[in-house]
């Protein structure tokens, strides 16, 4: 008897991460994960924590299309192991998706004008739909949106200061990670209720990083706006940066928009101030004050835009840190720490030293946690719940392909 199994693809701008789940019972249950490192030579990561596997890809000029899909699929899936679902993480919902989606002809169109506002995500996540229709033409799939979850902000959050028709016409704050955000609010909601019904900011913290402020797990008020380059300093973003410095740019140093927008995306953050990396651990071993000042830079404007979220939400009961940085480096959450000790946060030392879950001292006002997000367990969740919406059948193919 085959084994009903659901995939996830989670397309950023430098890895793939794949979700396979087991839906036998009707719930995702995870079976397992892999990941895909981006570059001249695609790298396939998978297994156990126990016996981890690499292999290299075949290189494809489309990226992430159909070759190198394929190549995963053929790995990670057994000969028993029918694919009953593939659900997609997609950067940028804009003002059409509100929740996860089914993907038809008429959704795909929509996510394709979406583009310009995600030009390193948008077509990633893209490449990856066409080629799963191209390798599995009637298979089921969906799309789960990291703006989605920061549709309730009110629009004093929501607003920049520019003609109202603009706004109307969609250049506002958006709001991104917010799979990651949602897991983490779900996630209190078990662990921890006494807080999932309180003020908590998370801090997503990894190559790309931002903070949302939460009440009672609903999305109040968030780091990015507009794009993926706002907010924080993030590994080779610039985070909040003023207008004139944009001006004056494309007056001087650049010819137009294009060249700009890949120096926002690819030259600035943590490489631009420190000229050595844009990787914090590696930031981390070195000794130089370029380095120093780098880091110390990224925890001050963390800790400067918990301050701004309380404003939204009110105030602070609880911290999360979630990402690979967030979850994985107790330095950087210390140095947060000192900026964050007139609210009274105190992190336990030992516990932040062994990235536990709870972090937080016995007198600290603000509760600490180090929670791992699952970004691909609420794609295969909502994948779910869009079949069941639409009375899709487990095991049904989709009626409407590419």
């Amino acid at each position: 008897m085959s084994k009903e199994v659901g995939v996830t693809f989670n397309a950023g701008s430098s890895s793939l991460k794949i979700g396979l789940f087991d839906i036998g019972s009707g719930a995702a249950k995870r079976l397992g994960r892999a990941i895909v490192s981006l570059g001249e030579q695609p790298r396939l990561k998978y297994g156990s924590d126990d016996e981890i596997q690499e292999i290299d890809l075949p290189a494809a000029s489309d990226g992430l299309g159909i070759r190198v899909i394929s190549s995963v699929l053929d790995r990670l899936l057994h000969g028993d192991c029918h694919i009953d679902f593939v659900g997609h993480r997609v950067v940028h919902g804009g003002l059409i998706f509100k929740g996860p989606t089914l993907l038809t002809g008429g959704a795909m169109s929509q996510i394709r004008s979406l583009t310009p506002m995600a030009p390193l995500h948008q077509p990633q996540a893209l490449n990856v739909i066409d080629a799963v229709f191209a390798l599995y033409p009637s298979v089921i799939q969906t799309a789960s949106f990291d703006t989605a979850f920061h549709t309730s902000q009110c629009s004093l959050a929501t607003r920049l200061a520019i003609p109202r028709a603009m706004h109307d016409a969609g250049i506002r704050r958006y709001g991104f990670h917010g799979l990651s955000y949602k897991y983490i609010a779900t996630y209190l909601q078990r662990f921890a209720p006494y807080i999932g019904g309180a003020r908590v900011v998370c801090a997503h913290l990894g190559y790309g990083a931002s903070l949302c402020g939460m009440v009672d797990g609903v999305s109040i008020d968030t780091s990015m706006g507009f794009s993926a380059l706002d907010g924080i300093p993030m590994a080779t973003r610039p985070g909040t940066l003023d207008p004139g410095v944009l001006i004056h740019l494309l007056r001087s140093e650049f010819a137009d928009a294009d060249k700009l927008e890949d120096f926002l995306y690819h030259q600035c953050g943590l490489l631009g101030v420190s000229g050595i990396s844009g990787d914090t651990q590696a930031l981390l071993e070195d000794f130089r004050p370029a380095a120093r000042e780098a880091l110390d830079l990224f925890c001050f404007r963390i800790a400067g835009e918990v301050g701004r979220l309380a404003v939204s939400t009110g105030g602070v009961d609880a911290l999360v840190f979630t990402g690979g940085i967030g979850e994985h480096q107790p330095e950087i959450r210390k140095g947060i720490e000192r900026h964050l000790s007139w609210m009274g946060l105190s992190l336990n030392e030992a516990a932040n030293k062994s990235n536990a879950t709870v972090l937080s001292s016995k007198d600290s006002a603000i509760e600490a946690f180090v929670i791992p997000t699952d970004e691909e367990q609420v794609i295969a969740d909502e994948a779910l719940a869009v079949i069941s919406t639409h009375g899709i059948h487990r095991g049904e193919r989709q009626w409407q392909t590419m």
